[in-house]
């Protein structure tokens, strides 16, 4: 018999990618073989968010694509869409199985049970959903084969409630593995050559509650100093703190640390404390400067990343102005700007004060141009420093070979195969009309096609 084929699509977070690859060894280990979306694969497991707009309409897409390069195909749906909606999704055609947040971990084993067998013709796919509340195991993840930088899932789920959310409804409550645990992945990635790893979860700072009674065993500081000790990654970043977890013991072990790179990304969300408070988030924007303000004290070159949704229930003319005066005062590096959109089964659409569509796209389109500017000066402020740069194997659209400094500066350097996966001391010449940040090409190596 021809070994069979599966291929996946992933849309949304850094979190759905690690457990998309964790799928993905499922198979292999069941004999599958792993192809590309286009190539007409016998499975298709499509990994959904709930968190960017459309997800409705981005998932009936991709299920008509992937039925267009074959139309035999068996296709799955996971993922936080479809732990919100099974029943919805499981009525697009060409949907044959839906798997819930419990479920999915099993996907490769319900498949089996099932013995890949498809609804008659004008029948909905089977849905294999339990309620949320028995989401309660982690299952540890990372992304892997597609790039010299490894994205590991430590944590999962989240206790909080911002009233903007549907993640606690998607995910669960926060739950993660042990330190042990982490620091014995870290390891054997180690061992496969990986050079740097991104630490993600839903909640990161929020890592420790382990167990089936979730018990609060460990904390994301004990996380940070377990992994700066282990020999053999040289890289770790912290993809998202809440600015009420990171504490102090957090930022200064990455400042002193050789392997945590000087880079954080900080969700605000809003400048408004009125907007924070309606939101239901956990600190008021002095709290937040207050984290800027400390690590750009202990690593002046550090990189900071923020979140910020406009448009919220409730946000004023005058609510806009104070988070764009805010971020514009703060020593952050870039933004990444949402328009609120409405989430069933959330608080936030039922707060007075809606704010029309045309003022939310308006207000993203002037943080995004704050963000090209903070950027654009953030990376003119490196030029003419030495640095490491990391690079990576996917080349950019102009067929140059892109790379980061530890400090998040997208670097664009003149292809060279020796150069994938290698840390190269580089000097920093210009930042081009592109955005990325050109380097002394007098000091690479020579290639010759």
């Amino acid at each position: 018999m021809d070994t069979r084929t599966v291929a996946f699509y992933t849309l949304g977070c850094k979190l759905n990618f690690s457990e998309t690859s964790a799928l993905g060894r499922q198979f292999e280990e069941r004999g599958f073989q792993k192809v590309a979306f286009e190539q007409g694969a016998d499975i298709y497991v499509i990994n959904t968010c709930s968190v960017t707009d459309h997800a409705d309409r981005k998932c009936r897409k991709v299920v008509q694509q992937a039925l267009k390069h074959n139309p035999e195909a068996y296709v799955t749906i996971v993922g936080c869409y479809a732990q919100l909606k099974p029943q919805e999704i499981a009525q697009i055609p060409g949907v044959h199985a839906v798997l819930g947040a419990a479920e999915k971990f099993r996907l490769a084993e319900i498949l089996d049970e099932t013995a890949y067998h498809k609804p008659a013709a004008g029948q909905p796919g089977q849905v294999f959903a339990s309620p949320i509340s028995e989401a309660v195991e982690f299952h540890d993840a990372h992304s892997f084969g597609d790039r010299t930088r490894t994205f590991l899932k430590v944590q999962d789920g989240c206790d909080y409630s911002c009233s903007f959310c549907t993640i606690p409804l998607a995910r669960g409550k926060s739950r993660s593995g042990s330190v042990q645990s982490v620091v014995e992945r870290v390891q054997k990635l180690a061992e496969t050559g990986v050079k740097e790893i991104v630490l993600t979860g839903v909640n990161l700072g929020d890592f420790g509650l382990q167990g089936e009674d979730r018990l609060r065993l460990e904390t994301f500081t004990d996380l940070v100093h377990a992994l700066d000790a282990v020999e053999g990654i040289q890289r770790f970043r912290i993809s998202s703190c809440e600015p009420n977890l990171l504490t102090d013991d957090i930022i200064r072990t990455v400042a002193q640390s050789k392997r945590f790179m000087p880079h954080f990304h900080i969700p605000l969300q809003s400048g408004s404390n009125k907007i924070l408070g309606l939101m239901r988030r956990r600190y008021r924007r002095e709290l937040y400067s207050d984290r800027v303000a400390l690590i750009k004290e202990l690593m002046p070159h550090a990189s900071i990343g923020v979140d910020v949704i406009v448009g919220f229930p409730g946000e004023t003319e005058a609510d806009f102005i104070e988070t764009y005066q805010f971020l514009n005062g703060l020593p952050v590096s870039y933004l990444h700007v949402f328009p609120y959109s409405e989430r069933e089964n959330t608080l936030a659409p039922t707060l007075p004060g809606r704010v029309q569509d045309r003022i939310r796209h308006e207000r993203t389109t002037q943080l995004r141009s704050l963000s090209e500017k903070k950027k654009r000066y953030f990376y003119e402020q490196h030029v003419g420093t030495e640095t490491e740069v990391l690079f990576e194997d996917d080349l950019g659209p102009d067929g140059r070979i892109e790379g980061y400094t530890p400090n998040y500066i997208r670097v664009a350097a003149k292809y060279d195969p020796l150069l994938v996966g290698e840390l190269k001391k580089l000097r920093l010449v210009e930042a081009n009309a592109a955005g990325l940040m050109e380097v002394e090409e007098s000091e690479l190596p020579v290639f010759h096609h």
